[in-house]
């Protein structure tokens, strides 16, 4: 009697068996990798209405975090600083510059700058701004060396898993009490472990669920 099939056909099944894990292995590890923040968000660096440098601000001229982001010490989130900030040097300084038409406009007419958000957090997760600088925190540990950034570029994925670890282990990323959180070029010595906050408190973070899905 004649073969319907071809006898190579006998030998679909275990391909099957062989090459569906290995399939399946990939797809979900594509999903897993080129799925997560730190494949899609790092490096982010959207263009801005106003080509602000922070490699100048920051990095040359030495100005403070906190002189722009005025409310990082008090508050939840990081404020982006208004036009009045911008023009308290400006008014004096470069007051011709083409870069800066925005932000004379801006004064001009009481209208905001669109800044375009860089970091972004989803709206389930509660984040502090506050509680972690007094706990010692830096600027770096999250945002990078920002000191020398022409462009800020997402430097972190700020995902739950990169959170959690920070969490499990807090002591390499509190500083000293004599070093500042806005200290860009701090790097911890070897073995530096810090569980102590500036206001004397043991740094305790949260790992349960409603430590930031509140």
């Amino acid at each position: 009697m004649a073969l319907i099939f071809p006898r190579w056909t006998n030998y679909i099944p275990l391909g099957l068996a062989i090459a569906g894990p290995v399939l399946l292995g990939s797809v979900v590890f594509s999903f897993w990798y080129w799925g997560s923040p730190r494949f899609t968000d790092v490096g982010y660096a959207p263009e801005q209405p106003v080509p602000f440098s922070h490699q100048l601000h920051a990095g040359e001229l030495g100005m403070d975090c906190r002189y722009c982001h005025n409310t990082v010490e008090l508050g939840a989130g990081a404020a982006v600083p208004p036009t009045k900030t911008c023009m308290n040097c400006h008014s004096k300084v470069k007051t011709e510059s083409p870069k800066l038409v925005k932000v004379r406009e801006s004064w001009e007419t009481d209208e905001p700058i669109e800044w375009v958000r860089v970091h972004m957090l989803p709206d389930y997760a509660y984040f502090n701004h506050s509680v972690h600088l007094a706990a010692g925190v830096g600027c770096t540990s999250c945002h990078g060396r920002i000191d020398q950034m022409k462009v800020v570029t997402q430097d972190q994925p700020l995902s739950m898993g990169w959170c959690l670890e920070c969490h499990r282990d807090p002591g390499k990323h509190i500083r000293p009490d004599d070093v500042g959180v806005t200290q860009m070029d701090w790097v911890p010595d070897e073995g530096h472990n810090k569980l102590t906050s500036r206001t004397g408190r043991t740094v305790a973070p949260p790992q349960h669920c409603s430590g930031c899905h509140r």
